[in-house]
């Protein structure tokens, strides 16, 4: 065995993206403890770096140590109760992936299905409201990253709250790429990865929730199913003041990446991300165009950061995917379930969103086709 050297790749999938090499020479720095003053100073600027992230004045915003399917678990874990009915919005993979959470944690789910590659429909949401009276919680992917589809969650939300339900939103690929306001559109619950457009490495998911979640939490009739997850117990360690209480080894060294990370969204400014993402996309759309590809996503409704186009006919799309890896270092992905074998999903996140690295996927797609 011999130390691992990895090879230096695009990488333009649906995630990660490419690192920033100021996050990965923060995670390099010195490790100190958990419990650290200096830690626990860092701590206190994550907190109110992720508040700008997600333009929220939620004290419970706070990154969880685990990926973004963890921050996932931790708003199902803590908000949904044995019995509980909760209408789930799936317009792709991650949709289902909330409607197992409702299942393991005893909830009821009731299901509005849209076809993939569409938006969420806010008609099918309000009849299923209607329907279901005693609904108790409105769940949705803001942003699907199977498909690159994006909802609107402003809408969505406004629905939901008309009937009394709580929201939990995944925004694992639209924090920092796309235009999120929590505290405005009134999200209750919501959840994201540091490894898409926050250009940080994968292991960190943030998450925020507001007053009725936190009512809904510290209310509950039955103790959070799981122990790591329980938002009462994390609370303690990251929550407010010099004083923690140990709840668990924190990853030291990524959260230092974590932290530079929400250093540099905060030099660039969220809202000026947002319109990097959103004309970089413009860009790779005009390029994938011109070589005869077409989108899975109408325009109005298109995540800037994942772009799924139609393979061509007659191409071997696994032969064009390894082609690129193994030629040009650049990855790019495939379809996930019904669009396996029918999409390329081309990431454009973070980092990663660079004119260069545009440049790049379009002269490597067209040499390989």
């Amino acid at each position: 065995m011999q130390s691992f050297n990895p090879p230096v790749r695009t990488l333009m999938g649906p995630g990660p993206s490419n690192v920033h090499p100021r996050i990965l020479s923060a995670m390099a720095r010195p490790t100190i403890g958990h419990l650290d003053p200096a830690f626990v100073g860092m701590m206190d600027e994550v907190k109110e770096m992720l508040k700008i992230a997600f333009k929220t004045e939620n004290e419970l915003t706070m990154p969880v140590s685990a990926p973004g399917s963890a921050g996932m678990e931790a708003c199902f874990a803590n908000l949904v109760e044995p019995g509980d009915k909760v209408i789930v919005c799936s317009n792709g993979v991650f949709g289902g992936r909330m409607k197992e959470n409702v299942i393991r944690f005893g909830g009821v789910a009731v299901m509005v299905e849209d076809d993939w590659g569409t938006a969420v429909s806010a008609d099918k949401l309000e009849q299923a409201l209607n329907e279901n009276k005693d609904a108790k919680i409105v769940a949705f992917v803001h942003a699907e990253t199977s498909t690159g589809a994006m909802s609107d969650a402003k809408k969505l939300c406004e629905i939901a709250h008309k009937h009394d339900c709580l929201t939990i939103v995944d925004a694992v690929t639209s924090l920092a790429g796309s235009e999120l306001r929590v505290d405005e559109w009134e999200i209750d619950a919501i959840y994201s990865g540091s490894q898409k457009c926050l250009s940080a490495m994968p292991g960190i998911s943030p998450i925020s929730m507001g007053d009725r979640a936190i009512h809904k939490l510290t209310n509950r009739a039955t103790p959070v199913a799981s122990w790591f997850l329980d938002l009462n117990l994390v609370m303690g360690y990251w929550g407010e003041g010099a004083k923690r209480t140990y709840h668990h080894t924190a990853p030291v060294n990524t959260l230092y990446g974590m932290h530079e990370s929400l250093v540099m969204m905060c030099e660039e400014g969220v809202e000026n991300a947002w319109a990097r993402h959103q004309s970089n996309h413009e860009l790779l759309r005009d390029g994938l165009e011109a070589m005869g590809m077409n989108y899975l996503v109408k325009k109005e409704d298109r995540l800037p950061q994942l772009n799924s186009v139609f393979i061509p006919d007659g191409v071997d799309e696994a032969a064009v995917r390894t082609t690129l890896l193994n030629d040009y270092n650049l990855e790019i992905g495939a379809g996930l379930g019904t669009l396996a074998g029918q999409v390329w999903r081309i990431g454009l996140m973070g980092h990663t969103s660079r004119k260069e690295n545009i440049t790049l996927c379009l002269a490597a797609l067209k040499d390989v086709l």
